[in-house]
């Protein structure tokens, strides 16, 4: 199939997503997962692409970025050669998204290249993103807070269902510890074959939590009650996972980070998909850089990073 070739080269930047929690573990109502994520201003990734073979000195990909390449090169018959060259990634298997955001750059990339129309839903099922949560696609699509329905038994990729503005002011502090490496891949998929379902009561007051607390708190500016609905989803989704993952959140030290904080009346905390990465949400930038002052000198072998929401999605240039 021929395209329509629009530029020689282009560059994508992709941002970092919070993973807050599944709402469905349980999966016995007919849908199962369902999650709860936050779209971030940084870390991200910039990649430039080019068509033409060896375009870059630094012209071979890995091999994920590779396979995700010609996946989509091939679903959308694109018959030329392209390069990729990576300016800048998001840590990869930190709980912060950078498998799906990579793949969804190069797809936006081909699609500025060669003027094919794949949808960011089309490009994550082809790749294999998506599998589970649907809250990367749609903080690239558009940012912000995004819900999306889990899978049922015909879902390709789990539908968004809420996606809202995360107020500006309100500051997130990044907790990363740079010698832990979260589950991913086939520990991930076994992981969730190993544990059984979730208690449905339980599951169903989590449910309640979001949608009654979490979101309209968002709407209202109520970091505090916003707060409560994250930690009860938090609570859920870690303690499912802690047998797998030694404890409600996965890095020794990113938890007694997190406990610190609870015990300092921070109540917006918690750790991002399967970690290590944790995070906390202040209503301002000062109140996060004044308890990061106070932190750093605790735990000198963490690293750290204060960032915003962000609420519109990639960029393509």
């Amino acid at each position: 199939m021929n395209h329509q070739k629009k530029n020689r080269s282009v560059f994508v930047n992709a941002f970092a997503r919070l993973h807050l929690g599944f709402l469905d573990l349980n999966g016995t109502q007919g849908r199962r997962f369902g999650s709860l994520g936050l779209g971030l201003s940084a870390p991200d990734t910039l990649i430039e692409m080019a068509i033409g073979k060896h375009v870059f000195d630094d012209a071979d990909a890995l091999p994920y970025i590779a396979q995700s390449k010609n996946l989509l090169m091939q679903h959308a018959r694109i018959q030329d050669e392209v390069s990729i060259k990576v300016h800048r990634e998001i840590p990869r298997h930190f709980g912060l998204g950078s498998g799906t955001q990579m793949a969804l750059a190069i797809g936006a990339g081909l699609n500025a290249l060669f003027g094919t129309t794949l949808t960011a839903t089309e490009m994550a099922f082809v790749t294999g993103r998506g599998l589970r949560s649907g809250i990367g696609i749609g903080t690239f699509v558009d940012g912000g807070l995004v819900l999306d329905g889990g899978r049922g038994e015909q879902t390709q990729v789990p539908p968004i269902l809420v996606q809202q503005a995360f107020p500006e002011p309100w500051s997130i502090l990044l907790i990363f510890d740079r010698g832990y490496c979260g589950i991913h891949g086939e520990e991930e998929v076994q992981a969730f074959a190993r544990l059984s379902a979730a208690d449905l009561l339980l599951t169903q007051q989590v449910n309640h939590r979001v949608l009654m607390q979490a979101l309209p708190a968002l709407k209202e500016r109520d970091l505090p009650s916003f707060a409560e609905g994250v930690a009860a989803l938090q609570a859920y989704t870690g303690d499912y996972f802690a047998p797998m993952q030694g404890g409600r959140y996965a890095s020794k030290l990113v938890s007694q980070v997190l406990y610190d904080l609870m015990g300092q009346q921070v109540q917006c905390v918690g750790q991002s998909s399967w970690g290590p990465t944790g995070f906390a949400i202040f209503e301002s930038r000062q109140m996060a850089e004044a308890h990061l002052d106070r932190l750093q000198g605790q735990f000198k072998q963490l690293d750290w990073l204060i960032c915003q929401a962000r609420n519109v999605g990639a960029v393509v240039r």
